[in-house]
């Protein structure tokens, strides 16, 4: 079967060596609350930098800055892109089924869950919520997707 909208499967391996080291950091910098601010920095460009006050400053010039958090969110989105869509070396009907089913599922549930935050998490934290809604929607679809091929594998050993 041609899918031409998927990777090739090489790049699966290529996706999980970003995803899951980026995912580790990002939950341990979240929950164990780590200052990332002196690591990793270095002078980048910015289109808007803001002060402690929140008034924008700096408009389209050269900043000092900590790059490890938009280092760990590329590493997810680009690995997990690549894990999610990255052809099977049996890639058929069927899998394009669960493919698309699992992605469907993924985007109910990550969409239902944020409006479901949206009326009981107000303010700062919100932000939190906006930025692990970035990468929950791949995860929920890795973990949907690879269950259902647990499933089917688990299945079709059964019938044998």
């Amino acid at each position: 079967m041609k899918t031409p909208f998927l990777f090739p499967n090489a790049f699966k391996p290529i996706g999980w060596i970003l995803f899951v080291p980026a995912f580790l950091l990002s939950v341990s910098i979240s929950v164990f609350n780590i200052n990332t601010e002196d690591y990793l920095v270095c002078r980048v460009f910015t289109f808007a930098n803001e002060n402690f006050l929140g008034s924008v400053t700096n408009s389209f010039s050269f900043i000092e800055n900590s790059i490890v958090d938009e280092l760990c969110l590329l590493c997810l989105i680009v690995g997990g892109i690549f894990v999610c869509f990255s052809r099977l070396k049996n890639e058929d009907e069927f899998i394009s089924k669960i493919r698309y089913e699992s992605l469907v599922w993924a985007t109910y549930c990550n969409y239902g869950i944020v409006l479901f935050l949206t009326f009981f998490i107000y303010g700062t934290p919100f932000l939190n919520v906006l930025f692990y809604n970035t990468f929950t929607l791949i995860l929920f679809f890795i973990i949907r997707f690879h269950y259902k091929l647990y499933q089917l594998r688990k299945v079709s050993e059964n019938e044998e």
